[in-house]
């Protein structure tokens, strides 16, 4: 609640505000209760005379210095009207609560994406997508429900404090009882909040853990359910389903247990409370009447201030976990300086550049060279650094050592955000969102229109295709793009990288899921673009080797190049 605080001050003091002010509100009505039943008494028993109360002198004076009458129908209005003004600074203060929750889940969503999409390409390519996603969406609106129980925790707090005041004033011994009463209550329950607690961690572990599984089964499914192997994943699932429900069994019961112990305890002590103040210190029935009011109020708010911090201890471990995810991703934060603004009008060339994983050596020594304008593809087999090529020009990976070189700059002395945003890249998998075309090409971009994505289209040789769609750019593809065939899908994936009008294109493996035909037209789209930006392709395919104008086979951490041996490995290959 501190770290909530500290990160939303103005919005807390007007909640506090609020919440003392009608807390006072309530305590001015509760202060005409008891005139009022001595009033009613008196009427009704004119002839027995009712004992004094210095609590009701103070009351009757400060009645008579404000110029009020204290009769029946004044008494009644006071009350009314603490009541009324009680609600309405409750109304306020809840209002505060529910605006400011919705900014608790808003800003961890955000911070969330921030660290995660700031983050270096190793750590990122580390986390689980089902983690990722369970962060967002559950334990954001679990922190955020937390806040809510903190606050109203708060609430019945001041409240509490309210009805203690009043108590005190009409008996402090009353009062000192109550209290004992109240932390005997809260002591014996506690164990029920330790009980919640552990199953409230529980629960955050299970959940993420389940997204997790959940996402990669989906991911996965097509080729689970082609071999009716569906079932195997489904028992996993099962299995985390039936702990988490185990460990929410554990939380519905701690919570409807604690309700229960605290309502019986609670009527215990109050029945008590009557008879030792009418037996034992032979109070009038009026004082204990408004006493058994206050104190019972009091009572309940303690058991209401518990049965929050409850439900809040539940939530904790979620904003514990997401908190842990966002400073971790923070400690792994990509820094982009800012350098001299890029260009690609010579070529990138790669100069005795090294790079391993670990203690796997992956590129020694590689030296290369890919001309401005021109088609330069890449093959070898798989695991010989291929794709970390691609992922050391991109900048997502640095080199061991050696430079890499954009026209004759060092890239580490770009800047890098601005030398990104001249790549249009075109990954193996066709990554499309269950979204229209339009959006899939321009993914929302608020600087890119339909008139953008139609020449990108054009560009990728798919606005035929899309233009005898029923709604044209406006058509959803579907899940992964499944209402498409796989040549259209790579055509999307093509517009999606040239919308931006990148120097540089990058095909990884972008023909290699692809039948003969779709291949074919997929090429000519390829050797079109040829000229009017520069091509750098991974590629197992002899027809775009062929279509290259340079060729480097890697291999032994290096790079060889040439065209008529290369032909021949792929076509044996």
């Amino acid at each position: 609640m501190l770290t909530f605080f500290n990160a939303y001050p103005w919005q807390t003091l007007i909640m506090l505000l609020a919440l003392l002010f009608a807390g006072l509100a309530e305590g001015i009505g509760l202060s005409a209760l008891l005139p009022l039943l001595n009033i009613a008494v008196r009427n009704h028993t004119a002839d027995i005379p009712l004992p004094g109360n210095e609590y009701e002198r103070l009351v009757n004076e400060l009645l008579d210095n404000l110029g009020i009458s204290p009769e029946i129908g004044t008494m009644l209005a006071i009350i009314v009207i603490g009541i009324t003004l009680k609600t309405l600074l409750l109304l306020i203060a809840n209002k505060q609560v529910g605006y400011t929750a919705a900014h608790v889940a808003t800003d961890l969503r955000l911070k969330m994406l921030s660290a995660i999409l700031g983050s270096r390409w190793e750590y990122l390519i580390s986390q689980p997508v089902g983690r990722i996603t369970n962060a967002l969406a559950t334990e954001a609106q679990r922190s955020s429900q937390a806040f809510v129980n903190g606050s109203l925790m708060i609430t019945f707090a001041i409240q509490a404090m309210i009805y203690g005041s009043v108590a005190l004033a009409l008996s402090w011994k009353a009062t000192l009882v109550g209290l004992v009463i109240g932390l005997v209550i809260v002591a014996a329950a506690n164990f029920l909040v330790r009980m919640s607690r552990k199953a409230g961690r529980k629960q955050t572990g299970l959940l993420a853990s389940l997204a997790t599984r959940l996402t990669d089964t989906l991911q996965s499914v097509k080729p689970l359910k082609a071999m009716a192997r569906e079932n195997s994943a489904d028992a996993v699932l099962i299995m985390e389903t039936s702990r988490l429900n185990r460990a929410l069994q554990r939380q519905v019961f701690s919570t409807a247990i604690l309700g229960a112990v605290q309502e019986e305890l609670l009527t215990i002590s109050i029945a008590a409370g009557m008879f030792i103040a009418l037996v034992q210190f032979e109070m009038p029935i009026t004082t204990v009447l408004v006493l058994v009011v206050v104190l019972g109020r009091m009572l309940r708010q303690f058991s209401k201030v518990q049965r929050e911090y409850q439900k809040l201890v539940i939530g904790e471990s979620a904003f514990h976990s997401i908190q842990d995810t966002i400073d971790q991703a923070r400690e792994a934060r990509e820094i982009l300086v800012s350098g001299k603004s890029p260009s690609l009008n010579k070529g990138v060339r790669f100069d005795a550049v090294c790079f391993s994983y670990a203690e796997h050596n992956v590129l020694d020594g590689l030296a290369l060279e890919i001309p401005a304008g021109s088609l330069t593809t890449l093959v070898g087999p798989s695991g010989v650094g291929k794709t970390t090529l691609i992922d050391l020009i991109t900048g997502l990976l640095q080199p061991c050592s050696g430079t890499i070189l954009i026209d004759d700059t060092p890239l580490s002395k770009l800047d890098m955000k601005a030398w990104r945003q001249t790549i249009g890249y075109v990954p193996q998998e066709t990554q499309l969102l269950h979204d229209t075309i339009l959006h899939n090409v321009t993914l929302g971009d608020p600087r890119l229109c339909s008139r953008d994505a139609e020449c990108a289209l054009k560009d990728a040789g798919a606005w035929e295709f899309v233009a005898a769609l029923p709604k044209g750019m406006d058509n959803i593809v579907g899940e992964r793009g499944e209402k498409l065939s796989g040549g259209q899908r790579q055509r999307i994936m093509i517009a999606r990288a040239l919308v931006h009008r990148p120097k540089l294109l990058i095909l990884d493996e972008a023909t290699s899921a692809l039948d003969p035909a779709s291949e074919t037209e997929i090429l000519g789209t390829i050797k079109r673009l040829r000229g009017k930006l520069t091509l750098l392709a991974i590629t197992h395919q002899a027809a775009l080797v062929d279509a290259a104008d340079r060729v480097y086979r890697l291999g032994n951490s290096r790079a060889v190049m040439g065209n008529d041996t290369l032909l021949h490995a792929v076509n044996s290959a």
